[in-house]
């Protein structure tokens, strides 16, 4: 009983630590300096979802427990959503309401953003960085963050497992 009780809080940490390697890459500054990314509670939630996104596809290229590890990161995610709308003081009743409607947002974006990676749909990617990231239709708007996207996510898939959960190798933020 105890063994299992010990597992389970060490992986949550884990997870959590993994969940915070992906918050604290998304708040660099250079993403809303050099790339123009408005300071915003919505562009922020953009970058997060973008930055879970990117560890989860790389996370369930392995195997098993890859798929379980990005699935317990995407729970993380939603449950620090959960809270942050608490923390904001939205009620108890409303909660639901905006949940659902902020997972129908995350599961929109991380479907858009995953096809288009797996796919090297780069143009696609940009079009869809520069309507949710930065709300315009020019997809110009979203072409150096698509370029970061694009460079993390290879770089991700040439690290380890092992390294990716202790310190992901994010590519490099430029203009």
């Amino acid at each position: 009983m105890f063994k299992t009780l010990f597992k389970r809080q060490t992986q949550d940490r884990h997870v959590q630590a993994l969940y915070a390697l992906a918050v604290d890459q998304a708040r660099q500054p250079d993403f809303y300096t050099r790339l123009g990314v408005a300071d915003r509670i919505d562009a922020r939630f953009e970058l997060y979802t973008l930055h879970v996104l990117l560890l989860f596809v790389r996370l369930k290229q392995d195997g098993e427990r890859g798929a379980d590890l990005s699935q317990k990161l995407f729970d993380a995610y939603v449950s620090a959503l959960d809270n942050v709308l608490r923390e904001l003081g939205v009620g108890d009743v409303s909660v639901g309401k905006k949940m659902r409607k902020l997972g129908e947002a995350l599961y929109g974006r991380m479907s858009a953003y995953e096809k288009a990676l797996r796919a090297g749909d780069h143009e696609g990617l940009q079009a869809s960085i520069a309507r949710n990231v930065f709300e315009s239709e020019d997809a110009a708007a979203g072409a150096a963050l698509a370029r970061y996207t694009i460079d993390s996510h290879a770089q991700l898939a040439r690290q380890s497992s092992a390294a990716v959960e202790k310190a992901p190798d994010w590519a490099k933020i430029a203009a």
